[in-house]
């Protein structure tokens, strides 16, 4: 027997890369929760004191903050095709005349009904959005639809058939906070777990399973039946449903609708605190800001860096520390030291993986931002991705459930940048729509059109993966004589 030792090459992931990807993976409000605890745990983390603006937090140089300065005595734009919605104008003051911080603004003045209708409405054609505002309008507070509003009453109520009532529910469930639209929990979960799958996240096995097919039998707790019919143990079931209240959310406007005052949803006010602002300048460059820069600047703390250096010094030197150590304290400043520089480098990659992708966007979106829905383009993950050297789910766990403040003054998630390719089905679907029954077009063909009227490139492929996700056959099946 010939024995012989090969050499393979494996992928290793670093306890660093695990912990860069958790830090990546945070909105806002979660990485100061746990920029607070790493801060109480860790005594050589500090947070550096700087003074800033009580109105826009910019750093402050002196008693005048030019920043606001320049935004109080801006012009007004008047153009009716870039006008922000009422209430969402970055120059607008309040009845006093004071100036409002455009991120306060974002994150209290926007009820739930009009964020699904904002970021719905660039997924379906115009004809279908009335139907979107009548679903919307019988969601109820928390976040589910209205149990006495079915798919074929709203569209016995509206004039429109059952698939059209359908597809405005799907697109209203398919924008956060995910699960909102649902029409029971069951339904709810598995949009959830649907969206955590599509962003890169793992559902462990069975999980979709329970919930699709055992949802009644996991509410009465008969574990035992669930597992026989699944063929599996009773601590797989356990481990499912500890998944399940872990991940999952059967209150999908919970979380959504707590504004800075405690109120909830229903045409009243819920808080939405932007990660990323975008900006215009005097001379009409877009600026982008990750909005932890303004509130979070740690450092080392100066004493425990004073003290590691001694000790680098000691070692090089051959002799002892300036300040006797026993060697349980050399041990405790190297041990908190490293981790603190660990979780700056982190902060620091988060903050820079969230710029260069949303620099993309920007250079990819200008148009929209110019111009309004109207011209956002089809965008995907895997294309920002390739334009900076990152892979496609490093972007889906960059920009999940993470939000953009526009210059508009409407905070949209940056999902509504990726969702362009619902808007090209559509197109698919209309040039098919119209073609002649007895010589349907081809693929290539379909790519040809969408080039030379829409201005949409893509790939052969890419349009048959969405003519297939459309449930419309290819073109040798769909002629008729």
């Amino acid at each position: 027997m010939d024995l012989r030792l090969l050499p393979q090459q494996q992928l290793k992931v670093t306890p660093k890369q695990i912990a860069a990807n958790a830090i990546l993976q945070l909105s806002s409000l979660e990485l100061q929760d746990v920029i607070n605890q790493e801060l109480q745990e860790n005594p050589a983390l500090d947070l550096e004191e700087q003074q800033v603006c009580p109105l826009c937090g910019q750093p402050l140089p002196g008693r005048v903050c030019l920043n606001c300065f320049g935004l109080a005595k801006a012009p007004r734009q008047n153009d009716p095709e870039t006008e922000p919605l009422e209430g969402t104008s970055l120059m607008q003051r309040d009845d006093e005349g004071d100036e409002f911080d455009p991120v306060v603004r974002a994150e209290s003045e926007q009820t739930l009904a009009e964020w699904l209708s904002w970021n719905v409405r660039v997924l379906l054609p115009a004809r279908l959005l009335p139907i979107v505002e009548y679903l919307i309008g019988n969601i109820n507070e928390n976040g589910y639809l209205d149990p006495g509003v079915t798919v074929e009453d709203a569209a016995s109520t509206m004039k429109v058939s059952v698939a059209d009532t359908m597809r405005a529910l799907r697109a209203i469930q398919s924008v956060e906070p995910w699960g909102v639209g649902a029409r029971d929990v069951r339904e709810c979960l598995l949009i959830q777990m649907q969206h955590l799958e599509e962003i890169g996240d793992q559902v462990p096995p069975h999980v979709r399973e329970i919930v699709s097919d055992h949802f009644r039998e996991m509410g009465e707790h008969k574990f035992g039946d669930v597992a026989q019919a699944l063929r599996i143990t009773r601590d797989e079931v356990q481990g499912a449903l500890d998944y399940i209240a872990a991940n999952l959310n059967p209150h999908p406007a919970q979380g959504f609708a707590a504004g800075p005052d405690g109120t909830s949803i229903g045409g009243r006010e819920v808080g939405l605190r932007p990660d990323v602002i975008i900006t215009k300048s005097e001379t009409g460059q877009y600026e982008v800001e990750v909005i932890e820069s303004r509130r979070f600047s740690l450092r080392v703390n100066p004493v425990y860096r004073q003290l590691i250096m001694q000790l680098q010094a000691a070692r090089k030197d051959g002799g002892t520390a300036a300040v006797p150590m026993n060697d349980d304290d050399r041990q405790h400043i190297r041990e908190y030291v490293t981790r603190a520089k660990f979780f700056i480098d982190n902060i620091n990659q988060r903050r820079q993986t969230i710029l260069r992708i949303t620099e993309v966007i920007v250079e990819c979106q200008h148009d929209f931002l110019e111009h309004g829905i109207q011209s956002l383009r089809p965008l995907t993950r895997a294309e920002v991705g390739e334009r900076i050297g990152m892979h496609e789910s490093t972007v889906s766990r960059a920009t999940a459930g993470k939000f953009v403040l526009l210059p508009s003054g409407q905070v949209v998630p940056f999902a509504m940048f990726f969702t362009a390719s619902l808007g090209t089905k559509d197109v698919i679907k209309e040039i098919i729509e119209a073609e002649d029954e007895g010589r349907p077009y081809s693929d290539q063909e379909i790519v040809e059109k969408l080039a030379d009227k829409h201005g949409i490139k893509l790939a052969r492929r890419t349009v048959a993966k969405y003519r297939e996700e459309l449930k419309i056959l290819p073109a040798r099946l769909r002629k008729h004589a």
